[in-house]
């Protein structure tokens, strides 16, 4: 679990201003922790791969790491994330978006706790996430959530969106070397 730093700030105070690094979950101010030289590389290249995808297939939009977003009763900050063209549009100012992104990846850091992680996803799915990618670095493999699946890719295998940012095919091996 994250240290709370700080207690009783109101959601409305944190998503006005929301700090680096820090998350907003029942009304405790809590550190994102636990980002290793691993975790780090793999949300590089997930970002620049949605991204690259992203503009070579003229989808558009942008993708984000770390954006503070609000789910149905906190504010998080998914590892790497997807807003199609017309929520930039609407939202692309705003200091904390005020749903969670349609496509969102978490990278499971090795202080994770596997139900936290699960609940998290769910906590995506329940507040405007319609596709949640859960990457497992040291067992190299991507679980992928939707409202109706969950399916896995392991190592060998291509891994694709299912509802978000369509078309788009990653080698798990690249993703995760």
């Amino acid at each position: 679990m994250a240290p709370v730093l700080s207690e009783n700030v109101s959601l409305e105070d944190f998503t006005a201003s929301p700090p680096d690094h820090m998350e907003w979950v029942d009304g405790q101010i809590l550190e994102k922790n636990g980002m290793t030289a691993k975790h780090s590389l793999i949300q590089s290249k997930l970002d620049y791969s949605w991204r690259s995808y992203k503009i070579s297939s003229g989808q558009g939009g942008e993708v984000y790491t770390e954006v503070p977003c609000r789910t149905n009763s906190r504010v998080r900050r998914p590892d790497v994330a997807y807003l199609p063209p017309e929520l930039v549009s609407e939202y692309g100012d705003v200091p904390t978006l005020p749903q969670s992104p349609p496509l969102v990846a978490e990278i499971v850091s090795p202080t994770d706790i596997a139900e936290e992680i699960f609940l998290k996803a769910q906590e995506y799915l329940d507040s405007g996430s319609v596709e949640v990618w859960i990457v497992f670095p040291e067992s190299r493999w991507i679980m992928i959530m939707t409202a109706t699946d969950k399916l896995t890719f392991n190592p060998g295998s291509t891994i694709n969106t299912q509802l978000v940012l369509a078309g788009f095919s990653l080698a798990v091996d690249e993703l995760l070397s």
